[in-house]
């Protein structure tokens, strides 16, 4: 409409950066700025700031900002139209093009409507035979699934004729080039020139994006006889395998809730277990979790729950899969099915001993030393075991603490020693790689961030700079070379953190602006000092070093009563 606001100035009216960024950041209040720990990397210390008025975010620790559509790009993985969708769904606003729409649309754009066309075809037809018997939509009830999770995930039916899709898309403008580059339709392979819709005769699930555009399909054969189980779409400008999660649309907001990703092998199992209430439940689609499936899930928790079938292919698939999640610094746990069931099955049987089951989940180790434990009595070969399949479980665990932990695990497992563990874990194997797992995991771990001490060191540093016409200034120069013990150093702090000081501290800090920063790097410095310690009891207690056991004993039960003091 002519002199109207465009899409994007209607969103930004009626959704200020603090309603979009909230969901995502736990924010307080900071001057006349919001601040929060950063999204984007981990970190103790909140160097993520939204300014209302400008309607903007940066983030020091990463070095971006920008508005809310750059906010959510970032956030979930989309581009300036996918980041527009989700914003317009949330603000209420109808996306409307300018000028000749069709002429307007770029080739994405059109494998888009494509595959929204055929999804429109696929739930048409589906409903149709909604009340006829042997029906697609009596199987999808025979298979448990309820009429609203039907209509809630859109689900279709390809019919067994040849060329539905085909004819119908074609009627509409779209070429076979198109269609073929959208998965839809495929040329036969004797007979050059005829083309033919690649689903018939299937329970079709629309496979989403994050941002909730249809890219792809999954086809259940309805047809006993047909080889092919399930059918997937080929990968496509729109569909790459190794980057979308099967139901990632609809459970982010759920796995960001929760704290976890439930994760589960095919569409069936998803389904059932959002119904029982999981709706933070994702799905594999016939492959292994990638690196970009890892950053993609780690976008809204660091936390992984593996609910795969029992059986052998299922139990190498979480082992495989928990390696490469432990790798990217998540925490991994396994839900203990039974064997022969999958999720769905004990969804439909029994969803009470299924959530009893997903609540007792075990951490991946300790659920490989059980399943290992109970299928195999002879004590050598499950040494030999645990030796191929738990320590390379162990060596993927990026904290240290956390490796030793279950260290300790394994070897009380075992009834061996924490030495022989950690001696097994220097002989793995290469596995086909260039390099041993642990010398490839410290490659693909992220530059050590600063210790916490070393982090208010410099914002105690940025204070006296940006502050050094008050008495706090000097107060925390004074108080930094009473705990430190030497001379506050001359050198200047990074920009970044003076502006950061400045912030923190708004136009006129006061004395309890002092206290709370100098009681921060107390505590800190008290933790440092007391994983030191620590770390120093372990090797002692290892090396059977009863002189070095009692001091540094001693030391940590001094340093934690110190810590505990601290509120």
């Amino acid at each position: 409409m002519p002199g109207s606001m465009d899409t994007v100035e209607q969103i930004k009216a009626k959704l200020s950066i603090l309603e979009v960024v909230s969901p995502y950041v736990k924010l307080t209040k900071s001057g006349r700025n919001y601040k929060g720990l950063s999204p984007f990397n981990k970190e103790k210390t909140p160097s993520f700031y939204v300014n209302v008025e400008r309607g903007t975010y940066y983030c020091f620790s990463s070095g971006q900002g920008g508005d809310q559509f750059e906010f959510i790009q970032k956030m979930e993985g989309v581009d300036f139209k996918g980041a527009l969708k989700i914003l317009a769904e949330k603000a209420g606003v109808e996306i409307v093009y300018s000028g000749n729409q069709k002429e307007d649309k770029g080739k994405r754009d059109r494998l888009y409507e494509a595959v929204a066309r055929a999804e429109a075809l696929y739930a048409d037809a589906l409903l149709e035979g909604k009340k006829l018997e042997g029906s697609a939509y009596a199987y999808a009830l025979s298979r448990g699934l309820s009429e609203e999770t039907i209509k809630t995930w859109n689900l279709g039916y390809a019919p067994e004729v040849w060329r539905m899709v085909l004819e119908k898309l074609n009627e509409a403008g779209f070429t076979n080039a198109e269609l073929v580059s959208a998965g839809l339709v495929k040329e036969a392979d004797e007979k050059k020139g005829t083309w033919y819709d690649r689903f018939r005769n299937r329970l079709m699930f629309p496979i989403r994006d994050s941002a909730g555009r249809t890219v792809a399909f999954t086809g259940r054969a309805l047809d006993p006889n047909d080889q092919a189980k399930y059918l997937n779409s080929p990968e496509s400008d729109l569909y790459k395998k190794s980057e979308i999660l099967f139901g990632m649309d609809k459970a982010k907001d759920a796995i960001r809730t929760r704290g976890f990703a439930l994760l589960v092998e095919g569409q069936m199992d998803l389904l059932h277990l959002h119904q029982i209430g999981f709706t933070n439940t994702i799905a594999l689609s016939g492959t292994a979790l990638t690196p970009q499936h890892l950053s993609l899930i780690k976008r809204y928790a660091d936390n992984l729950m593996l609910a795969l079938d029992s059986d052998r292919a299922g139990l190498n698939a979480s082992m495989k899969n928990a390696i490469a999640a432990l790798r990217s610094g998540m925490r991994v746990k396994a839900v203990k099915l039974p064997v022969g069931k999958d999720p769905a099955d004990l969804a439909m049987e029994d969803p009470k001993d299924l959530t009893s089951r997903i609540k007792d989940a075990q951490p991946i180790v300790e659920f490989f030393l059980s399943v290992l434990s109970e299928s195999e009595r002879d004590p050598l070969r499950l040494i030999i075991l645990v030796e191929k399949t738990v320590l390379p479980l162990i060596n993927a665990i990026q904290s240290p603490m956390e490796r030793e932990h279950f260290v300790g695990v394994a070897a009380r497992s075992l009834g061996s020693t924490p030495e022989a563990i950690r001696a097994g874990l220097l002989r793995l194997p290469k596995e086909g790689q260039a390099e041993t797992p642990a010398t490839a995991i410290v490659h693909t771990r992220p530059p050590a961030p600063l210790k916490a001490s070393e982090r208010h060191a410099l914002k105690i540093r940025a204070v006296v700079a940006c502050y050094a016409d008050y008495a706090i200034a000097k107060r925390l120069e004074n108080e930094y070379n009473r705990i430190i013990g030497v001379p506050f150093p001359d050198e200047p702090p990074p920009e970044d953190m003076i502006f950061e000081a400045g912030i923190a501290f708004g136009e006129a800090p006061g004395e309890t602006d002092a206290d709370d920063l100098i009681h921060a790097f107390e505590k800190a410095l008290l933790a440092e000092r007391l994983q030191a310690a620590t770390a120093r009891l372990r090797v002692a207690e290892a090396s059977r070093d009863e002189a070095t056991i009692k001091e540094a004993g001693k030391e940590c039960q001094e340093l934690a009563k110190l810590l505990s003091s601290f509120s």
